[in-house]
């Protein structure tokens, strides 16, 4: 799951960056409206965490911007302003949900959980890639003319990749998705499932791996 912090106070940025890297999200910061826009013009992003109080291009700016262009994100919009009047005109303006600042860190990671499973429920049924398909609906993934006997991890894999449409993927972010974030789990599961679920889709191989980024399928 990627997250795109939109915050112009540096610490408060940089604190949210690392404590949510921490829980295995994606993160990328902008402190500008203008950055934002750029940053979800370049890569996936799932979850906008936007400041509506953004000097130059306000939060207002961006969030109406993103309903504009139709790009398909979900926003949590996060202010000092903490007046219902205020509350009501950024959800009219196009955000997903809404935090009045200072906020409770667990209810910050309760607000992108909720926001997460609402960006999850509008993912299409059928998944494809060249010649691969999953149907979420059914289980089912397909190869050409073959069907892929996977086990429930490597299919969560597999779907986890697809979802994010050419994005990398983190150990982590995996790790969250599939095996529930259990501290139990090492990260050479995760490897280990992804090299089985290589062998059985076959070649030419699908799944690209950068030590840092984690895996995609481009």
């Amino acid at each position: 799951m990627r997250v795109l912090i939109v915050e112009d106070d540096v610490e408060l940025a940089a604190a949210l960056d690392d404590a949510l890297r921490h829980e295995g999200y994606r993160t990328s910061v902008a402190t500008t409206g203008t950055d934002a826009l750029v940053r979800l013009g370049q890569d996936p992003v799932d979850i906008v965490l936007l400041d509506r109080d953004l000097p130059v291009l306000s939060g207002d700016a961006v969030v109406e911007l993103i309903v504009a262009h139709r790009i398909p994100v979900k926003v949590l919009m996060l202010t000092a302003a903490s007046g219902v009047n205020d509350r009501v005109e950024g959800l009219d303006l196009g955000a997903d949900d809404y935090l009045t600042k200072p906020f409770a860190y667990p209810e910050l990671l309760a607000r992108i959980r909720a926001l997460r499973r609402r960006a999850d429920a509008s993912t299409p049924t059928v998944l494809t890639h060249g010649d691969l398909t999953l149907d979420t609906g059914r289980r089912l993934a397909q190869r050409g003319q073959t069907v892929l006997r996977l086990t429930p991890k490597e299919y969560g894999v597999l779907e986890v990749l697809l979802a994010a449409d050419g994005g990398f993927v983190t150990v982590g972010e995996l790790l969250d998705e599939i095996w529930g974030g259990s501290a139990d789990v090492q990260d050479n599961v995760v490897k280990t499932a992804v090299y089985l679920l290589r062998k059985k889709l076959g070649p030419p191989d699908l799944i690209v791996s950068e030590p840092r980024n984690g895996y995609r399928i481009p």
